[in-house]
């Protein structure tokens, strides 16, 4: 088998590296949320902590700096001295009544007094802030764990594509299949081509894109995926594989993708999973082994076949031949 650059990976990766963005960079910052859910988990982990950290530590440091500038510190044990804070006698005694005031633990030992206005300020801007913070974080993280990526890996395609007759129709075929119980609500598969070619005007096209009917007309590329289905597209005069055949299959070099979209029935989001078959994975004269069997009340899928496909007489010419 010959190994080649891949378009999109198996797994559904797209192979695309966007570089030399040049001033459009500042565009990922006008839109930092999405910004922040892309990242990586290590990354989101890493700027989770760094924030909270710097910030508590600067928040910490405003409110010894004020009892710092009014002299609370010398005096914190002179019973007759009204500080701006209660027991804060250093910078940890200041970390921990910022602590208790951002958790609202409240414990009740430091606590800050009525004649300490810029204190007060310093409370009412550490609530809005923290509470900011945290929406803007953790609303972060709750979006990346709630993301229907995971789901996207119990979907399955077929390791590789078959060509051969059904209906009397020689057919491009591959199977997909569902591995949990819960449905994906108005499934929908799409095919693309993706071949290189020149226009009649000389234009060379490095990576253009061609659909592939698997039944837009038919209503066959919407999906009840509750059991494996062979998707099928009909090779005929409107189909880019027209003049393909069994020889010319192997000096033939493109890639097929494949997107099944559907709304996930647990959660309501909507879930893309992709894979591409190249034309070394693409086999011709094969049928894929069936896979339902009928027990005692209820239909039994056989995952273990589902990747297996076996010989059928095919003619080796193309349609057009």
């Amino acid at each position: 088998r010959r190994e080649r650059q891949r378009f999109v990976d198996k797994n559904g990766r797209c192979n695309v590296q966007h570089g030399n963005l040049g001033g459009e960079s500042s565009r990922y910052l006008s839109d930092l949320f999405t910004t922040l859910v892309d990242l990586k988990w290590r990354w989101n982990l890493l700027i989770f902590l760094l924030t909270y950290t710097v910030a508590w530590l600067v928040m910490a440091s405003m409110w010894w700096g004020i009892a710092y500038l009014r002299g609370d510190l010398h005096q914190a044990h002179d019973d007759t001295y009204s500080p701006c804070v209660a027991n804060v006698y250093n910078f940890p005694s200041a970390f921990l009544f910022f602590i208790e005031t951002e958790a609202t633990i409240g414990y009740g030992h430091r606590y800050i007094t009525e004649r300490c206005p810029e204190g007060i300020v310093l409370f009412l801007f550490q609530s809005l802030l923290g509470s900011i913070v945290d929406a803007f974080l953790i609303g972060c993280m709750f979006i990346k764990m709630s993301q229907p990526k995971k789901r996207a890996e119990t979907l399955m395609f077929s390791r590789a594509a078959v060509v051969s007759q059904r209906d009397g129709k020689l057919c491009l075929m591959f199977r997909v299949g569902n591995l949990r119980n819960s449905h994906m609500v108005s499934a929908q598969i799409r095919c693309k081509l993706i071949k290189s070619r020149q226009t009649p005007e000389g234009e060379f096209l490095p990576l253009d894109q061609c659909e592939l009917d698997v039944g837009f007309g038919t209503g066959a590329d919407q999906l009840f995926l509750v059991s494996p289905l062979t998707i099928c597209h009909e090779i005929n005069s409107k189909s880019p594989f027209f003049c393909l055949s069994r020889r010319s299959l192997r000096s033939e070099q493109f890639e097929i993708v494949v997107i099944l979209e559907g709304i996930v029935e647990t959660t309501g989001m909507t879930c893309q999973a992709r894979t591409s078959y190249t034309e070394d994975e693409v086999l011709w004269g094969h049928r894929f082994l069936p896979v339902m069997s009928l027990e005692d009340g209820f239909f039994r899928v056989d995952y273990s076949q589902f990747h297996a496909t076996f010989e059928v007489p095919t003619p080796p010419y193309s349609v057009k031949e």
